[in-house]
């Protein structure tokens, strides 16, 4: 009796080693990198309103790629991207020329001092651009996928929408993805209200990827927002986190959180 308690003892063990092997074995990468608790705590606090894990699986992300981030801000997706692109694929970014100065420089060297100083970043390439593009962003047809996340608005302003989807068009590999993220402003709204308030309707993003060559191939509802207006005194930066009234109605925009996004897959 002793020995078949033994056994069956065993048997019991080596099935849950065999379990454990088995999640293991198929951990999510994407989740992994996700839930990394090396990340920024102020970033990964507005998970809940930007939904990395959903978007970027929206988006057909997988840890082969070459993937191209545009405008990479102050790091927000690449400490996730990073991680994740590390050990099979390729991270590049584009960022600011730091010759034109001011805030450019500013925002510029603080990416650098990231990619230089935080793990996270490790193996990621940063390429200058100007806006509008004077050069190729990468050799044509290298890239699997293409992403930016809340940068139309910027380019619009800067009347270089349709040249950066064009570089986005050009990096890419035939059948490969461009993953768009943005602040979405009510149909009809004039060019001078999206240039205004950092809102840009979806049916111009569409069409100006469209007359790059992109076909539209998705649309999703993951980061939209009912409670946002788009009708704020100042855009689309009164919203969290950027709260550009500070004080004044705090909590009345927080209760509204982050604002309302079209997230858009296209294809080459």
């Amino acid at each position: 009796m002793k020995n078949i308690h033994q056994f069956l003892g065993l048997l019991l063990f080596t099935a849950i080693f065999s379990a454990n092997i088995q999640t293991a074995h198929h951990a999510d990468p994407l989740l992994e990198a996700i839930n990394n608790l090396d990340r920024n705590i102020k970033y990964s606090s507005r998970d809940a309103y930007r939904n990395p894990y959903q978007t970027l699986s929206f988006f057909q992300i997988k840890p082969t790629m070459n993937v191209l981030e545009l405008s990479a801000g102050g790091g927000w997706y690449t400490e996730i991207l990073a991680p994740y692109l590390k050990s099979a694929g390729k991270l590049s970014v584009t960022h600011h020329n730091p010759n034109k100065g001011g805030y450019y420089k500013r925002s510029r060297n603080a990416y650098d001092d990231k990619v230089q100083s935080n793990p996270l970043f490790e193996g990621v390439r940063v390429i200058t651009v100007d806006v509008p593009p004077t050069e190729p962003f990468t050799k044509p047809a290298t890239q699997d996928l293409v992403v930016t996340f809340r940068n139309l608005h910027n380019w619009l302003g800067q009347g270089a929408m349709q040249a950066i989807m064009q570089e986005a068009y050009n990096s890419l590999k035939k059948g490969g993805h461009f993953g768009v993220v943005e602040h979405r402003a009510p149909e009809g709204s004039s060019l001078e209200y999206m240039q205004k308030s950092g809102y840009v309707t979806q049916s111009l993003a569409i069409k100006t990827a469209k007359e790059v060559g992109f076909e539209l191939i998705a649309s999703s509802e993951i980061n939209a927002n009912p409670k946002d207006t788009a009708d704020h005194p100042r855009g689309v930066w009164t919203l969290p986190p950027s709260f550009r009234l500070k004080d004044q109605d705090r909590a009345k925009y927080a209760a509204i959180g982050e604002s309302d996004r079209m997230t858009l897959l296209f294809k080459k």
